[in-house]
Parts: C-alpha cells; structure tokens; sequence
C-alpha cells in the first residue's frame, strides 16, 4: 500500500444526533408515553402511522401484540415482537397527543383570550370553552389548535372596515 495510514479514530458529526428514547409505556388506545433521554416526557398517538403503513397492519387491532413495545437497545426505535419497529426520528415529529384541562388554561392565560376571544379562535362555541376550562375531555383536534394557537399567537384581529367605498359614493 503506497501513502501513509492513520491508526487513529476520527470523529466525523453530520446534521443533528440521532433523538434517543429511554423507556416507554404504553397508554390508551394506540397511545404511549414516550421518556426521552433528555428527561422530556410526551404522549404520543401511533393510530395514525399504523394506520397510514401496511407495515404496522398486525399492531392496528392486536391489543396483546401492541402490549410487547418497548425501546431498543440503543434507544432508537420502538419495537415490537414480530419484528416491527417506528424510528425515535419519526416518534419525535408526531404531534404530542391529548391536552389536560390545565394546560388548555396556561395557554389562554398566556395569550390573553376570553372565553368568547378563545371560541372565536376555534370556531366553538363560548359554552365549550368553558367546559374545556372546566374538567371536559379535550379531543385531539382542539389540543392540536390550541397547540398550534400558543406556537404561533392567536390569529390577527379582523381588519377595521373600509369606508373608501362609502366616501367615495357621498363625495360623487
């Protein structure tokens, strides 16, 4: 061999590392709590990627097989007996799951909304706001707005009216 070798190790760092879970625990439904390395704790909802993957068809109905999840040895995926596993890559991109009561709370105190301002933003109605204040279930399409609601701040106020066209009718 022509040239010199180097015996030494070189650490090459490509793009962010790879998300690591710690444990898992399986919930309701096709739920599971997820427990990242980093201490963070989320609910996760895997119906919709069962769903959407012919891969995970025998985990769609089969409570005793969905019951065998756990992390693999390196924390990088779910697995369950069969031999199916779901990458923590992809785990960590699905939306947290379920919002409690409190948290639906935080949010609308964090973004100053009445419950009329709040029902307005979800197009519900003000006597469901309330319950969601209150102790109601929150189902996951109102969590996933209200989520989306606290990332980006309410949506603009509705602009004031113009009156151009009324001007410009008294003034002909």
């Amino acid at each position: 061999m022509n040239g010199t070798a180097s015996t030494t190790d070189d650490v090459i760092s490509v793009g962010q590392p790879l998300p690591r879970m710690a444990a898992v625990q399986v919930s309701d439904g096709r739920r599971v709590h997820v427990t990242w390395r980093n201490g963070r704790s989320v609910l996760v909802d895997l119906a919709p990627v069962f769903l959407s993957h012919r891969h995970f068809i025998p985990l769609r109905n089969n409570d005793e097989l969905f019951q065998t999840v756990r992390v693999n040895d390196d924390g990088v995926a779910l697995e369950w007996d069969g031999g199916i596993e779901l990458t923590a890559e992809w785990i960590e991109r699905l939306p947290v799951a379920g919002m409690d009561n409190a948290e639906f709370r935080q949010v609308m105190s964090a973004l100053d909304l009445t419950l009329d301002g709040m029902a307005a933003q979800l197009e519900v109605s003000r006597r469901l706001v309330a319950q969601f204040r209150g102790s109601k279930p929150i189902p996951n399409y109102i969590a996933l707005a209200v989520r989306y609601l606290a990332e980006h701040g309410s949506a603009p106020a509705a602009p004031e009216p113009n009156n151009n066209y009324t001007e410009a009718r008294l003034s002909a």
